[in-house]
Order: structure tokens, then C-alpha cells, then sequence
């Protein structure tokens, strides 16, 4: 399993496809592998699709935002990985929460068009 924590200093990001970087997680057997931290490569030039492909490129299983667009969440869908959106907090909390099975989504923190997300 490879998960994608969408990151912003050490938190996870409000929006998925404009964060610096994503923090990649490897889990076997339910321990964390390896872990590193890579840029985003649609932060500075965000092309819709760019940053799913990118994921999909990378093995990642599932991917944790604190908001997401409707198109990331489809493309990022079809290609056969998990989206769980509405999570707050420090990136680290939030791989213990998800290797505890507490993780819980809730609703898209990045609504465009409604001033809710801060781009």
C-alpha cells in the first residue's frame, strides 16, 4: 500500500493539486517502510489531470487531502486509487490515524468557486 498525504509544512494541505509536496508513505503488513517527502509537480504549473497521472505513475493506492476538486477526485478514482478528503492535521498524526484505522474524511476543505480555499 502507498499512500499520499497531500503536504504543506508538515500538515496536511488544504489543496491537493496546488501543495508543495506530497508525502509518500510505503505500509506492509501494517508498518510504515519508507517515507519520503516529494514535490508536487503541478505546484507551480497546476494543469488539471497532471497531478493524478503523476500519482498513478507512482504506485500510490490512496490519497489523503484536506480538499480536492471534483476532476482530481474522478481522475484519481478511475485510475483505482482511494481518495479520503476532509482531514486536518500534522502529516504524522495523520499516518498513525491511518495505520490505527481512526482515520475518518469528511467533506472537501477546497470548494472552487466559493472562497473556501485559499489558492
Amino acid at each position: 500500500m502507498r499512500l499520499a498525504i497531500a503536504t504543506e509544512n508538515g500538515y496536511v494541505a488544504q489543496h491537493f493539486g496546488r501543495c508543495p509536496g506530497f508525502t509518500i508513505v510505503d505500509i506492509e503488513d501494517g508498518k510504515i517502510i519508507n517515507k519520503n517527502l516529494i514535490e508536487n509537480p503541478g505546484y507551480k504549473a497546476h494543469q488539471p489531470g497532471q497531478v493524478p497521472m503523476f500519482l498513478r505513475n507512482q504506485s500510490v493506492t490512496h490519497v489523503i487531502a484536506g480538499g480536492m476538486g471534483p476532476n482530481a477526485v474522478m481522475n484519481l478514482q478511475a485510475a483505482g486509487i482511494k481518495v479520503i478528503v476532509g482531514v486536518t492535521g500534522k502529516v504524522e498524526d495523520v499516518i498513525a490515524q491511518f495505520l490505527s484505522g481512526t482515520l475518518s474524511g469528511g467533506e472537501s476543505l477546497c470548494e472552487h468557486g466559493h472562497g473556501n480555499c485559499k489558492h
